[in-house]
């Protein structure tokens, strides 16, 4: 059976001191959690505080994006060797808030996934479609492209002990969230997807769901078979609230 896994993405938020209190909040609530693995991924300049305070407990840290390069004349971007020099495990890879705004395509974002592969990092990959695509049923169609950049230049195998995010555009910081059947139903998608290919990678593939989640409607998602867990974003900036999703994960 697969261990959850929730990760906070603390997105453009915080500073020094608010950062501390946040963090001091976490390894107090979540000291306890021996079941459920959790994970917080901050901005760059705060990599040294996270390492700093989280190194001797149960909570791993990353980055939120990272470079398709692993060395160069790249001016203003971040390296994976970079994020191991802070001990980062792990790095969010295409979220739509970055590949929108900055236009990322699914092969710049399938090469951002293999050199967190390359570089022993875990990427957590995310995909998902946005309203105008589910309502017109092409939602699936959507998010095969996505995994295909992959799958198609690197096969199957690279998704073992992988985290796939899948994160409705439709529903991220709108408070509006997919069903748990919503989600289960594109979860197993992705997983079967997966599957066809490498039977042992899909099974040991995280599948997490993004997008409005809070301590509520993550009793409904979690209890979902392929449901492994969550990408928090607003409710992760609340340690109340963010330990209460990791305890339904529990």
């Amino acid at each position: 059976m697969r261990r959850k896994l929730v990760v906070a993405n603390w997105k453009m938020h915080g500073n020094l001191a608010s950062n501390q209190q946040l963090l001091e909040a976490y390894i107090k609530q979540l000291s306890s959690f021996k079941n459920t693995d959790v994970a917080v991924c901050v901005p760059y300049p705060y990599l040294a505080q996270a390492q700093s305070m989280l190194q001797h407990t149960n909570i791993a840290w990353g980055a939120q994006n990272m470079s398709k390069d692993a060395e160069g004349a790249f001016t203003g971007e971040v390296s994976a060797s970079m994020l191991r020099d802070f001990g980062a495990t792990h790095v969010i890879i295409g979220h739509s808030e970055r590949a929108t705004a900055y236009c990322e395509s699914d092969e710049n974002i399938a090469s951002k996934f293999m050199q967190a592969k390359t570089h022993g990092l875990t990427p957590i990959f995310c995909v998902g479609e946005t309203l105008i695509e589910r309502e017109a049923g092409v939602m699936q169609m959507v998010v095969s492209k996505q995994l295909e950049a992959i799958l198609n230049t690197h096969g199957a195998a690279v998704f073992a002990n992988a985290v796939v995010s899948y994160e409705p555009i439709w529903a991220i910081g709108t408070g509006l969230a997919a069903s748990g059947e919503q989600a289960q139903s594109m979860h197993e998608f992705i997983r079967g997807n997966i599957a066809k290919l490498d039977n042992a990678a899909a099974n040991s593939l995280k599948i997490l769901y993004g997008g409005s989640v809070n301590p509520q409607n993550a009793v409904q998602l979690f209890a979902m078979p392929d449901i492994d867990g969550g990408l928090i974003g607003r409710c992760s900036l609340n340690a109340q609230e963010f330990e209460g999703i990791c305890r339904v994960s529990a």
